[in-house]
């Protein structure tokens, strides 16, 4: 094999061995999924553009039980949950109505198998408890309820349930999001059954209406 044979050859190899690793790059990059060769520069987003805020509703904070009194100003007197739980031994097994003695008697009570301290701290009335046991405020009550009700949460999150008020577009307006407790009651939380209402009745399937002083034709004798 003379020189110049050995050279062509050589370069035959190394022309062969730099198309096929090229080859073999690019496979690599179309099945992980990233562009192959050059790709066009991105457009630039605008940030001037206001986003308004989305705001959740939110209780006001612990409620509040009227006393029946009034003070000197005529104003009914009320008492927060700690004014009478904190003298009072706490009942983990309370799950019924019937078995208040003192206060809440009209309370309707239907939320599974849940006891009222499922929810409630017994070590500090003003607060709700999570079912690990940590307390969590009574303006935070969608993460109270979300460790229960995940389905109801996700479709919250995805904007699917939940009543709303104000823009999709939020670069032109607010809006506003209730929370769990705007919808339901925590103690009996499930809607009513309600009846399908009758289907609208449209122009064609309602008969005409003889206009006033006309008499309607008379059916047809056979």
């Amino acid at each position: 094999m003379i020189a110049g044979d050995a050279e062509t050859w050589v370069s035959r190899i190394t022309r062969r061995g730099l198309c096929g690793f090229w080859l073999f790059i690019t496979t690599l990059q179309a099945i992980g999924g990233e562009p192959v060769g050059p790709q066009p520069r991105a457009a630039a987003v605008s940030t001037n553009t206001a986003v308004h805020a989305v705001v959740i509703k939110q209780p006001a904070g612990p409620p509040k039980v009227a006393t029946g009194l009034t003070n000197y100003h005529g104003q009914p007197v009320m008492a927060s949950c700690s004014s009478c739980h904190a003298t009072t031994q706490p009942n983990m097994d309370t799950r019924t109505t019937a078995d208040l003695d003192q206060f809440h008697q009209g309370l309707k009570y239907v939320h599974g198998n849940l006891t009222c301290l499922s929810c409630h701290n017994a070590k500090n009335y003003d607060t709700l408890r999570m079912a690990d046991s940590r307390p969590v405020a009574f303006t935070d009550v969608m993460t109270l309820c979300s460790q229960c009700h995940g389905p109801q949460k996700r479709d919250y999150d995805l904007g699917l349930h939940g009543g709303m008020n104000g823009h999709w577009d939020l670069t032109k307006g607010g809006r506003t999001r209730n929370t769990c407790i705007n919808c339901h009651d925590p103690h009996a939380p499930a809607f009513p059954l309600v009846m399908p209402v009758f289907p609208p009745r449209d122009r064609i399937s309602v008969p005409a209406k003889p206009k006033p002083g006309t008499n309607a034709a008379a059916p047809a004798k056979h």
